[in-house]
């Protein structure tokens, strides 16, 4: 009997554990798995509302984490990016700005051909007709106004279409610094040092590659591609650029950075701001009141009306990484969840580039961008067709010399047209 009873309790003890084994496992099949999306951008005045918004997902989904680093403002993002590579360490989700971007990381970025929210736009980033990058926003620009201040000059921005009639503006305002209480007519900066090569060599040289042209003509930047300058056409740019360069606050123009910039603009120093619809978020965290909008970039001696709109960044999706579908999940969600367009609209100041958004931009910028796109006859912006680097390390070296002396605009022209001559062909 003993026996038999010791039997049972043996056999008892065996089943229990082995229930108790399946019992655990379930709890570990249920358990959601631990994933974490690593976000690597460069668009450092979203900063603040894309970390926010990172956290309120990850809070939201359990089991995933999302980690957002972002490094911009004249940072080096591409060097930081083959740096993380080599280490392999590449983010699950990165951000490219066009083709140049593209082709340099092109084995690791996934096709999105599949995702819901790819119906919703026309700015996705295709090769080949294939969806492989998320566009982050419209953005765009002009020279941005203090209006208040034109007011007081008595200078209507609508008449700012050439570029005799900005001359004409800009003596005026240099002639009342005093009575307007500004330092300079323009916040322009140009400094490489100083991290700012992008304002110049990168945004104002658009105006050259698509001013006055229809939306979609890159006549001008196809030349380039072929190692050719349209003479005609950039003599009259380098006497806009020469303009903004005389003008400028000369302290931000050779040596400051983007707060002293933004900041100078926005404490009423400056009538103008050479920068786009992304300062919204800054204009507000700065306490601006005045009323502020846009003028065109007229650098022809013809009348030029357009702004300058555009995707300028695209995310991506790393194909070789486990983590893949959870950080496509989360670019779905920014473009189709209220709580995703609430972060693009009013957290991050932006235009969203899905149609199916309702929210407006309360930046008085974004809807001087949105009113400009409703009414057409806007310029596009091809940097983005340039080898990788160019604005930085082409571009950017040569404006910076420019702005130390722009009475010598043949030497400018000079250094233009030879390194258009010696872009990499393709």
């Amino acid at each position: 009997m003993r026996k038999i009873v010791t039997r049972l309790v043996t056999v008892g003890a065996i089943a229990a554990v082995l229930l108790g084994g399946v019992s655990c496992t379930k709890k570990e099949a249920d358990k959601p798995k631990e994933v974490t999306v690593n976000m690597f951008q460069l668009k450092v005045e979203i900063k603040d509302a894309l970390d926010a918004y990172a956290a309120k997902y990850s809070a939201a989904h359990p089991g995933t984490t999302v980690k957002v680093e972002t490094l911009g403002g004249g940072g080096d993002y591409g060097g930081a990016m083959k740096a993380k590579s080599q280490a392999g360490q590449m983010p699950d989700i990165f951000m490219i700005e066009g083709r140049g971007g593209y082709e340099i990381w092109k084995d690791y970025i996934a096709d999105l051909g599949d995702q819901p929210w790819v119906k919703d736009t026309d700015l996705a980033f295709k090769v080949d007709g294939k969806i492989l990058g998320f566009p982050v926003a419209i953005e765009g620009y002009g020279l941005a106004y203090n209006a208040d201040i034109l007011a007081k000059a008595g200078i209507d921005p609508a008449t700012l279409t050439t570029r005799a009639a900005y001359e004409k503006a800009f003596k005026i305002l240099d002639s009342k610094k005093k009575e307007l209480g500004i330092d300079a007519p323009v916040a322009m900066a140009a400094s490489v040092a100083g991290g700012m090569w992008w304002v110049a060599g990168q945004h104002n040289l658009a105006c050259y590659w698509g001013g006055g042209l229809a939306f979609d003509d890159t006549s001008v930047i196809d030349k380039a591609l072929k190692g050719q300058m349209d003479d005609a056409r950039f003599a009259q740019y380098a006497k806009y650029v020469q303009l903004l360069f005389k003008y400028a606050d000369q302290k931000i123009l050779l040596n400051g950075g983007y707060d002293d910039q933004v900041g100078s603009f926005a404490q009423g120093r400056t009538a103008f701001l050479h920068q786009g619809n992304w300062v919204d978020p800054n204009m507000k965290q700065l306490g601006v009141t005045f009323k502020m909008g846009y003028a065109p970039h007229a650098f022809l001696d013809t009348e030029e009306k357009g702004l300058y709109l555009f995707a300028p960044s695209w995310y991506c999706v790393n194909a070789k990484s486990p983590n893949a579908e959870a950080a496509k999940a989360f670019l779905n969600s920014i473009a189709s969840t209220p709580d995703g367009q609430e972060y693009m609209v009013n957290g991050a100041g932006m235009i969203p580039a899905f149609k199916s958004v309702q929210l407006k931009p309360s930046g008085q910028l974004s809807r001087a961008l949105m009113e400009a796109n409703a009414r057409g006859g806007n310029y596009g912006v091809f940097f983005g067709m340039l080898p990788d680097g160019a604005g930085q390390n082409v571009f950017g070296p040569i404006f910076d010399l420019f702005a130390q002396n722009p009475n010598n605009i043949a030497q400018f022209t000079a250094d233009m047209k030879k390194a258009i001559a010696n872009l990499p062909k393709k």
